[in-house]
């Protein structure tokens, strides 16, 4: 009978001074610095904070020496910033594609404009009354460039960012080149 409360004792003893869960700290930290690499840190913001939070609550917890616990917040750690790592490619993707789509019809309705001025020009319309709509399409044409250089950086944020300025001053200039009366050619004399 005395046994079972020495041997009690002893395992109590024994897991205040086991080790502390360093490999799995690591691991953690290894996967929390994986998942910012990915982008967690702007493409999954809650899980990736909560791994960070779950790290520091598992150091919290060796500095208390317990170390039961500290693995515990470790593997959760562990698992929430793979998890934003995944998180992280998805809204990668995602974003890719929005930035992809915002690209190309900002692109289409440069062109647009475009093949309108030049129908304007073919047209004998006063360079005076295209003069805004060259510069905004010189505006967006340079837009356009800054959101390539954007995307293929991987800055996919920033393309919206750079093209939202013009968007509504190309629609502007469509619609203003399109109003302008155009001049009937003048006849040769045969």
């Amino acid at each position: 009978m005395r046994r079972l409360p020495a041997i009690g004792l002893l395992l109590l003893l024994a897991a205040g001074c086991s080790e502390p869960p360093q490999k799995e700290i690591n691991q953690a930290q290894g996967a929390i610095d994986a998942a910012r690499a990915a982008g967690a840190d702007k493409y999954a913001v809650d899980e990736y904070t909560a791994a960070t939070s779950a790290l520091q609550k598992s150091h919290d917890a060796v500095d208390q020496r317990d170390y039961r616990q500290a693995l515990s917040y470790a593997l959760d750690a562990r698992e929430r910033a793979q998890d934003a790592a995944r998180q992280a490619a998805d809204g990668k993707a995602r974003a890719r594609i929005t930035a992809e789509n915002a690209f190309s019809q900002i692109s289409a309705r440069a062109q647009q404009l475009e093949t309108r001025i030049k129908t304007a020009e073919g047209a004998r319309v006063p360079a005076r009354e295209l003069q805004k709509s060259h510069a905004t399409l010189t505006e967006t044409q340079t837009a356009l460039q800054e959101a390539r250089t954007a995307i293929d950086g991987g800055n996919y944020a920033d393309v919206a960012s750079k093209l939202a300025p013009v968007r509504s001053r190309l629609e502007a200039a469509l619609n203003e080149v399109e109003g302008i009366p155009q001049r009937p050619a003048r006849r040769r004399k045969s």
